[in-house]
């Protein structure tokens, strides 16, 4: 497969058949001036949307009623003739037109109600199919037939891929013939597992049987950490990551840190939405897709943003200017960030890779990167089949399951030197034994919560010197050889009907109930608190100042950079090893929650949370650097300006420099 271009755009265009005049405004001089000065060089485009309707004469599906010529056809000639590329869309989950023709092809869950978007007859929303059903073998020749009509195109894209516990009456069947339960939750998830990875293996065949090099992505969301298996249907990966329709801003940055170690391509796909997927007119700042393309350039991916295309069949001028300020600026940034590895140091081994049948996301997961974004550390996501030996610092978060296979490979990896962080019951077998060589008293879960921690002179924040509360509670321990990371104190009692106090918890005893908050040994880092979870359900700064400062005293010189940056500030750290350099990206925005919950009138739009939303980039001034570096560096520039920079290393094998000023994103290469 040719490698992923850099500046990709996902054109949705699920219409409803009662919308007339389908594409009367395409035109194609218009067309190829809109998306050459957006500075565009990949755009997918339809086959078959949502509602269940091709853009192109089909003789497997309908043709959308309101559409008089070859759409797709147009598009597509359009693009190749200005050396854009075109992956083709279908719908592979969701089909209103299919549904409806074939009710018996729906999925439904365990309590009879219709998966998707519409349980209910009433409910508007897309209909969700089942696998299980003759749907697939329709789906499978609506793929075959649209790659067979454009064989140029530079990919098929298949969109919904979930199955879910089906209950219909080919999975009751299929459950029963296989001898499961249907009454067993394991077991319909087992069966679900089954039917998916069927769909897999059909709809990548589908493809590969006309065009064998065609690339194929499944969409799902985004990369479920540990689930591999499928990935040999996968020819990329493309990470949907919205930061205004749910996902936020740190979602991309550690959806990418595992996708990178997993020897693929990959790109981010973000939207030029206000909100989400679905929202005509809803343009967000150009300022925000600057920093999200960025985002994505800085974590090794490539670039893809969402857009809705109009059914009139016109790309929309103010879309593609904003996309336009945020192309020219990856386009001028190409060069140093293409065949690129991550040269981070630290590597989360991701909870949710250890949980039995995996997990979507572990609030651990999620803490513990946050923690390492505001601080600036860069890391990887690892999950428990890969290598850890690479990474100086292993972070095992609170909600890991450690087996003994995974138990036994964590102290090779120790024994070989390198360095554990761990938190809550991480550290303790199913007896209640320490892990990992710690040598610790362990007196179990703690009956209060919360508790408090008066932590340690050196590892305590700044602005607490005093105890300060943990809205969890911790395991208890006493620490028998390391250095304590400070004293638990205990409240007056626990929050019942029968004592409590003031509006919330209560407040510690006079004395401290000795018990520790955690202890740092020169190869392990250890906190009694779930810290990480604490941190995504609460994120008080005070706990990310005492996880921070005890992990810096841990690490020591190693640690990996340092840095002036406010928390709102991100790092990472790249290598490019064919040109023997390493890029490290700096990346600076505020962002501002804006909106929130309302029910507007009608109720035809979804009410909404607040939205996370970048609208100034402002400027930031001499951001001092200091990163441990590995080999002697010859020079230091500022790109793609070209302007070298001073630096200086010091005794301790530091490069330390200044930057003199940063808006938005800044690379900064090392040159050897």
């Amino acid at each position: 497969m040719k490698n992923l271009r850099f500046r990709q755009i996902h054109l949705d265009f699920h219409t409803a058949p009662q919308i007339t005049g389908i594409g009367e405004k395409f035109d194609k001089k218009a067309w190829q001036e809109r998306l050459r000065e957006a500075r565009v060089n990949s755009i997918t485009c339809f086959s078959c949307c949502h509602h269940g309707y091709s853009y192109h004469p089909t003789q497997v599906g309908r043709m959308h009623p309101h559409l008089k010529f070859n759409l797709l056809r147009s598009q597509m000639d359009a693009c190749k003739e200005i050396d854009i590329n075109v992956p083709i869309y279908l719908t592979a989950g969701f089909s209103d037109l299919a549904a409806k023709l074939h009710p018996e092809w729906r999925a439904l869950d365990f309590q009879g109600r219709f998966m998707g978007g519409s349980p209910t007859p009433l409910t508007p929303g897309f209909r969700k199919l089942c696998f299980n059903s003759p749907y697939l073998d329709f789906l499978c020749d609506l793929i075959s037939e649209a790659v067979t009509m454009f064989p140029e195109a530079d990919g098929v894209f298949l969109d919904i891929i979930y199955q879910g516990q089906c209950c219909c009456d080919n999975c009751m069947r299929g459950m029963l013939a296989d001898s499961l339960n249907p009454e067993s939750e394991a077991d319909r998830i087992a069966y679900g597992r089954k039917v998916l990875l069927n769909y897999y293996r059909r709809a990548t065949e589908a493809v590969k049987s006309i065009a064998p090099e065609m690339p194929v992505f499944h969409n799902s969301g985004h990369v479920t950490i540990g689930d591999t298996d499928i990935l040999k249907y996968f020819s990329h990966l493309e990470l949907e990551s919205l930061p205004t329709g749910g996902w936020g801003y740190d979602h991309y940055p550690m959806s990418a840190a595992y996708s990178r170690k997993l020897g693929m391509e990959f790109l981010g796909m973000t939207g030029k939405f206000h909100t989400t997927w679905g929202e005509f007119g809803g343009i967000k700042h150009p300022n925000a897709l600057r920093y999200e393309c960025a985002a994505m350039i800085a974590s090794g991916s490539k670039c893809s943003v969402g857009d809705q295309l109009h059914p009139s069949g016109a790309l929309d001028a103010s879309t593609y200017a904003a996309i336009g300020a945020a192309y020219r600026e990856v386009e001028a940034r190409e060069a140093w960030c293409d065949n690129v590895s991550s040269a981070a140091e630290i590597a989360i081994l991701a909870a949710a890779a250890t949980i039995p049948g995996g997990a979507r996301e572990c609030p651990g997961d999620v803490g513990a990167s946050r923690m390492l974004l505001e601080s600036h550390l860069p890391f990887d996501i690892v999950d428990r089949r890969m290598d850890f030996s690479a990474y100086p610092v292993l972070l095992l978060p609170d909600g890991a399951m450690v087996d003994d296979e995974l138990d036994a490979k964590i102290n090779a990896y120790l024994a070989s030197g390198g360095k554990l962080i761990c938190a809550g019951a991480t550290a303790f077998d199913g007896e209640g034994n320490p892990r990992f060589g710690l040598d610790l008293e362990h007196g179990g879960k703690s009956p209060f919560s919360p508790d408090y921690i008066l932590a340690a002179p050196a590892v305590a924040p700044d602005f607490a010197h005093t105890p300060f509360v943990m809205y969890l509670p911790s395991e208890r321990i006493r620490v028998r050889s390391g250095q304590s990371l400070g004293e638990i104190y205990d409240p007056w009692f626990n929050r019942t009907f029968e004592h409590f106090c003031s509006h919330q918890h209560a407040p510690f005893q006079n004395e401290p109930s000795g018990w520790q908050a955690g202890v740092a040994t020169d190869r392990v880092l250890y906190f009694a608190h779930d810290i990480f979870t604490l941190y995504r359900a609460y994120g008080a700064v005070v706990e990310k100042e005492f996880v921070m400062n005890s992990i810096k005293q841990f690490l020591g010189n190693e640690i990996q950079v340092i840095t002036s940056l406010p928390s709102q500030g991100r790092v990472t750290w790249m290598r490019q090893a064919d040109e023997n350099r390493d890029v490290i990206h700096l990346l600076y925005a505020n962002t501002i929650l804006r909106g929130g919950q309302l029910q507007l009138s009608g109720g035809t739009l979804n009410s909404r949370g607040a939205v996370e939303v970048i609208e100034d980039l402002n400027d930031l001034f001499n951001v001092k650097l200091s990163l441990r570096i590995r080999r002697p560096v010859r020079e230091v520039t500022l790109e793609p300006e070209g302007v070298s920079i001073d630096f200086i290393t010091d005794e301790s094998g530091r490069l330390n420099l200044t930057v003199p000023k940063l808006n938005c994103h800044q690379m900064v290469v090392l040159h050897y």
